[in-house]
Formats: C-alpha cells, sequence, structure tokens
C-alpha cells in the first residue's frame, strides 16, 4: 500500500492537508510562518484574520481570558481595513507556500458585497463570510442568527465575486441546517462550522464581567462536542449538492480531526489549539496518517462523512433526566 495522501480538493482549490488555520488565531499569516519549526508542508490553507471594509480599532480590553477547556475572545475585528490588507499586507505574504483564504465581515449587506468585490481582484484562493461573529456589537450576530438574512449577505457577496465563497455559520441559532440550505440556495460554495460560542466570564471580587464587551466567543475543547453535531447537521444538507465543510470547533488532535473528517468534514480548522503549541499541525497530519495506514485509507475522500448513526433510541427528553 501507498503512503496515504493528506492532500484535498477544496472547491476546486488543491491542499496539501486538510489543515486549515483559522481565521483571527494567526493574524494575516505572516507573523506565525515566522515561527522556527513551521513547515509550509503542514498547512493546507490559512485564512485571514478578519477585514471590515473601513479599519476598525476593535474592542475594549480585556479581549481575551482563558477558561475551562478553552478561551473567550472578544477582539471586536480590530484590522486596517479591506484595501490596506489588498493593497499592503496580501503582497508580503509567500502565496507559493500554501492557500490564503480572507475572511470579511460587515455591518450592512451593501458592505459585505463591496468588501466582497475587493477581495475579487485580489490573488486570494477563496472568501469566508463571517456572518456569525458573535463579539461586535453591530452586524455579524443578526445576519449568522436568521437564515433569510445569512442568505441574502450570501447572495450579495455571490453577484461581487467568482472566487469560491466559504460561509461561516453561527453555532447560536435555533436550526443551523436550515441556515446552510439558504446559503446553498443563495450560491455559497463550501461552509465553515461552527463559529464560536457566546460565553461569559465573571471577575467575583469585582463582579463585573472580565470580557470589556462583557461576553465573546468561546473556543476551544470545551465547544467540540456541540460543533461536532452541527458538522453531522450541516454535512446531511450539504452531501447532496457537493458542498464541503471546513469542520471546526475545539480540534486539538488527530483524533478530534479523524471525528469531524468521520461527522462530514472536507477540511479541519485549528485556532484555539495554536495559543498552546504553535506547531500542532504537524502532530494532526502524523496522526491522520498513523489512523489512513492502520485502516488501509489511501485518501480523505473515503472518510469524510462516514459516520454510522445507531439504532434511533424511543423519543426521551434531550436531558435524559
Amino acid at each position: 500500500m501507498e503512503k496515504p495522501s493528506l492532500a484535498i480538493e477544496f472547491c476546486g482549490i488543491r491542499m496539501k492537508t486538510p489543515v486549515v488555520l483559522l481565521s483571527g488565531c494567526v493574524g494575516f499569516g505572516e507573523e506565525y510562518t515566522r515561527i522556527t519549526g513551521y513547515s509550509n508542508q503542514e498547512v493546507g490553507a490559512i485564512c485571514l484574520k478578519g477585514t471590515t471594509l473601513e479599519a476598525r480599532l476593535g474592542n475594549t480590553p480585556h479581549r481575551v481570558i482563558e477558561t475551562p477547556g478553552g478561551m473567550i475572545n472578544s477582539i471586536g475585528l480590530q484590522n486596517p481595513g479591506a484595501r490596506h490588507v489588498i493593497e499592503d499586507i496580501i503582497p508580503r505574504l509567500d502565496l507559493s507556500e500554501t492557500r490564503y483564504i480572507a475572511n470579511i465581515s460587515g455591518s450592512s449587506i451593501d458592505e459585505y458585497g463591496e468588501i466582497t468585490k475587493l477581495f475579487d481582484d485580489s490573488p486570494v484562493d477563496a472568501i469566508e463570510i463571517n456572518i456569525s461573529c458573535p463579539n461586535v456589537k453591530d452586524g455579524g450576530a443578526v445576519f449568522g442568527n436568521d437564515p433569510e438574512v445569512s442568505a441574502r449577505v450570501v447572495e450579495a457577496c455571490r453577484k461581487a465575486t467568482t472566487k469560491p465563497l466559504i460561509t461561516k455559520l453561527s453555532p447560536n441559532q435555533t436550526d443551523i441546517a436550515d441556515s446552510a440550505q439558504h446559503c446553498i440556495d443563495a450560491g455559497t460554495d463550501a461552509f465553515a462550522v461552527i463559529n464560536t460560542l457566546m460565553g461569559m466570564s465573571i471577575d467575583i471580587e469585582k463582579r463585573r464581567p472580565v470580557i470589556g464587551n462583557n461576553q465573546g466567543g468561546l473556543s476551544g475543547p470545551a465547544i467540540k462536542p456541540v460543533a461536532l453535531r452541527m458538522v453531522h447537521l450541516v454535512h446531511q444538507v450539504c452531501k447532496d449538492h457537493n458542498i464541503p465543510i471546513i469542520g471546526q470547533g475545539g480540534i486539538s488532535s488527530a483524533e478530534d480531526a479523524l471525528e469531524f473528517i468521520i461527522a462530514g468534514a472536507t477540511a479541519i480548522g485549528v485556532g484555539t489549539a495554536l495559543f498552546n503549541d504553535p506547531l500542532i499541525c504537524k502532530e494532526i497530519n502524523q496522526g491522520i496518517v498513523s489512523y489512513m495506514e492502520k485502516h488501509q485509507i489511501n485518501s480523505l475522500s473515503e472518510l469524510t462523512g462516514t459516520l454510522s448513526l445507531n439504532q434511533p433510541a424511543p423519543a426521551t427528553p434531550a436531558c435524559n433526566c
């Protein structure tokens, strides 16, 4: 048997591995690629830091706090604005070492369309639509929690670009599968599932929230079971349309990554785990290859969406009390 291949195709984009470094966790990429020990052979794609049309200063501190099983962040989309990213930052990136995905957010549907048009003229490989940022006072959270509004955002972006569109879905909604279907109908090419969950941490001495914005996005291992379920639900909608998914939410090992792939993810997003171990991607990839060798799997496409559900039990309350 030949050595298993980690290479995947995602919306027509060839990636060396299924590992995608998530937006906000590695800056615009060049900050991360300078780390001693980094190898571009371990990373399939890098999502650029979330970008808005105009520059933003972001939220007041504290912006990040460690929590049991993860962290809460409320950066507030601090960024220099789309034009600066396109004209000054992207030209400094080594576009040959990996794939780059823009991550965009807006305060209106028109703004989403405008910023998409700007990135359409850039060399990025794809555009991720952040309709579900939970830590911005206007925009994202509202769009991401309403399937019809989400679809309108996707539709506006679709009209503005021929590049692949990846819609980042919010877990803070009633029916994520319904939202996915609306976005497919509007023209999305792929999904990132999921964004962070809403969370809070309280300073008991001050009796005030620790995060300056009061609440923020919870990420890390604590959200993995929720993310896995939602990847499975979205995959049920996507599989007949050949719509790929970046599965993300608490991945910090090869075993985590394999669970997401089995649940229906084509690629896997790594974010919070990088803060603990910046070189964890190599460990994840090696673990995936070992699993593939053990089970005589040549390509990850053979594994994607192969989850077999247990025989349904009689209806019981969700809490099983």
